[in-house]
């Protein structure tokens, strides 16, 4: 019988140093007079320090989340669930994450703005994927691209990083296969899967990726990941040990209706309060008490 994919191995990331040695220079809430770099990310892995991540799609969200700390924004293909009304992430364009991922970036000063890779960017070859993550950078002014795939996007990852495109990978649950996993289950499950989760994240660090989401993926496997890895891991729905954390900002925020994943959770309630001043303002306008004088121009 081969040893599990769980079993004890040698750790190849540095020890984390002690928090008394880490200094000031935090991710969150440290240097503001320029952008979060992948230097910064990298460093942030030898303190042990985490980080936390969160998507955004326009300026003034994207502003809001810049202020607060947060410093990586991921402007994901999420955008075709949450704000195109799409089911899933396959029909969103370049051409609208190009779009999205501009705004994103003109709306913040510190993060890190990561623009996501949409299906049929490229999975035709590296030098569709090269042409366009260039897009992504030239046009929209991404700090990093994403693009979903292990072994199978290595040889594009490596063009992208040759050609000084930094690149976050992503493995594990990649929503843009949903067709072909038939829905959103859990990956890494069973020991052959767990093998194959590890072989994608060891590829996509050697091919130059800068860090890696992985995503629905069981939290002792993420754990074993994150431990052998020298670069970040960002955990969605992969447990606490993980190097950083992302989540939608709609699920994060209470905005999504309906059900969210089980990973998720909903530090606010912003439907209610929004859908709240939303009638509110109806039925002002309904009694005529808005505009009141003191919104009106004499």
């Amino acid at each position: 019988m081969n040893a599990s994919p769980l079993s004890p191995a040698p750790a190849q990331a540095p020890a984390p140093q002690p928090a008394a040695d880490r200094g000031t220079a935090t991710l969150y809430g440290g240097v503001t007079n320029r952008r979060v770099t992948v230097r910064d990310l990298a460093a942030a892995k030898q303190r042990g320090e985490r980080w936390s991540m969160l998507t955004a799609y326009d300026a003034l969200t994207a502003g809001v989340f810049d202020e607060a700390g947060i410093p990586v924004l991921l402007v994901g293909d999420s955008a075709g669930n949450c704000h195109l009304g799409y089911e899933t992430t396959v029909p969103v364009t370049m051409d609208q994450m190009v779009m999205l991922s501009a705004a994103v970036v003109r709306g913040t000063k510190r993060a890190m703005v990561v623009g996501d890779m949409p299906f049929g960017s490229y999975q035709e070859s590296a030098a569709q994927a090269m042409h366009n993550a260039a897009r992504l950078m030239k046009e929209a002014g991404v700090g990093a691209v994403k693009l979903e795939g292990g072994e199978r996007s290595a040889r594009s990852i490596e063009l992208l990083v040759e050609a000084g495109i930094p690149v976050m990978a992503h493995i594990g649950l990649t929503p843009q296969s949903v067709h072909a996993l038939g829905g959103y289950p859990v990956q890494g499950r069973g020991d052959e899967a767990a093998h194959q989760l590890l072989r994608d994240a060891k590829t996509v660090q050697q091919a130059g990726a800068f860090a890696v989401v992985l995503e629905a993926v069981p939290a002792e496997l993420a754990a074993q990941v994150t431990e052998q890895l020298m670069i970040p891991t960002v955990g969605i729905g992969a447990g606490a040990g993980t190097d950083a954390q992302v989540l939608v900002w709609t699920d994060m925020a209470g905005m999504t209706a309906g059900r969210v994943p089980k990973f998720v959770k909903q530090y606010a309630n912003l439907r209610a309060v929004l859908g709240e001043a939303a009638r509110e303002f109806a039925a002002e306008v309904t009694a005529g008490t808005f505009p009141a004088a003191e919104h009106s121009f004499k």
